[in-house]
């Protein structure tokens, strides 16, 4: 469940990225995720702001950065995160398989 839920925060942050980037002075976030404690019991995610010096900005985006760069960049942040998702949610259902019982989705 923690991966599903860390992998769903990451999608909000890069959605929050790609809303913002042509946002004047936005400071995109980046989504980090760390092994929950104590260890093997899942994952945790921490959000922070990307260390952009503010001489190395101009406008909304870091000077010498393609915003088509930045476009590409956050999706495929997005796909991967997407695929953390389904992941998390396979281990889910092969869990509850295992112990006997199924994972209705539809209801």
């Amino acid at each position: 469940m923690t991966g599903l839920q860390a992998n769903v925060n990451a999608l909000g942050v890069q959605a929050h990225n790609t809303a913002n980037m042509n946002t004047d002075h936005f400071v995109p976030q980046s989504a980090s995720f760390n092994e929950a404690r104590p260890a093997g019991t899942g994952v945790t995610l921490s959000i922070a702001a990307r260390d952009l010096s503010a001489a190395d900005r101009v406008g909304g985006a870091p000077s010498g950065t393609d915003p088509a760069a930045s476009f590409a960049s956050s999706l495929t942040n997005s796909l991967m995160y997407k695929a953390g998702f389904d992941l998390s949610a396979k281990l889910i259902q092969a869990a509850d398989e295992r112990l006997g019982t199924l994972i209705d989705i539809r209801a």
